[in-house]
């Protein structure tokens, strides 16, 4: 009996639609025929989330997320998947407020690191994600050692997701920015890149570096069907 999966998505939108392509795709591939998901979406208006982030107002967002969480469990959802990277920084509050699994995307993201034999890593994301320890901390958990860009690389980083990606804009500028600093963070030992925020896949794919990168949206969608299906 196939679990029903609950998404927390709308943060961005254009980073969600690919979670629901990437379970139904995989659902299909394993099902075949004409099986799709069994899933739930809440979709929040991330205008009210950035607005909260910048202002560091983490608890405030974990409460409007957690509410969102348990209308899903309550609508049915066996598990909980949160379609960004930023907001795990809530994810403890988040879990807290249902029974059923939170599926962690940092744990699918180790998972497919360490599979690959890597254990440095470059991470990519916003300016939570990669400055703060929530979720290095997490990949370190798993022995995984986390290289973060250089501050103005960060700058860039940053800006090109809230003011492009996040918008749907996807600049060959930018595109050759994130190829450079990509660069400079395997010229200083990273074995594979983590693409650690879920709109960075609209922008970068595998022909834009030397090494392995690692998107964590598709991941992280793969766990939520491997959980859906049983699947070890």
């Amino acid at each position: 009996m196939m679990k029903t999966i609950g998404l927390i998505g709308g943060m961005s939108w254009e980073s969600t639609v690919p979670y629901y392509q990437y379970i139904n795709t995989r659902v299909k591939q394993r099902l075949g025929g004409l099986h799709s998901a069994r899933l739930l979406l809440y979709s929040v208006d991330f205008h009210d989330i950035e607005l909260l982030q910048h202002a560091d107002r983490w608890d405030d967002a974990g409460r409007l997320l957690a509410d969102a969480a348990r209308t899903l469990e309550t609508a049915g959802a066996d598990c909980v998947v949160l379609c960004t990277n930023t907001m795990h920084k809530v994810a403890p509050a988040i879990a807290a407020a249902v029974a059923v699994p939170l599926l962690h995307i940092a744990d699918a993201t180790a998972a497919a690191v360490l599979q690959r034999g890597i254990r440095r890593v470059g991470l990519l994301g916003t300016r939570f994600t990669m400055e703060q320890d929530f979720y290095r901390c997490r990949l370190q958990a798993h022995g995984i050692e986390v290289l973060i860009p250089e501050a103005r690389d960060r700058e860039i980083i940053h800006s090109v997701i809230y003011e492009e990606l996040c918008l749907g804009i996807v600049e060959p500028a930018s595109r050759a920015q994130y190829r450079e600093i990509i660069e400079r963070l395997v010229g200083r030992g990273a074995e594979g890149i983590i693409l650690g925020c879920t709109e960075i896949a609209m922008l970068i794919s595998a022909d834009d570096a030397s090494v392995a990168l690692f998107d964590t949206a598709e991941l992280h969608a793969t766990a939520a069907v491997d959980f859906a299906l049983d699947i070890r």
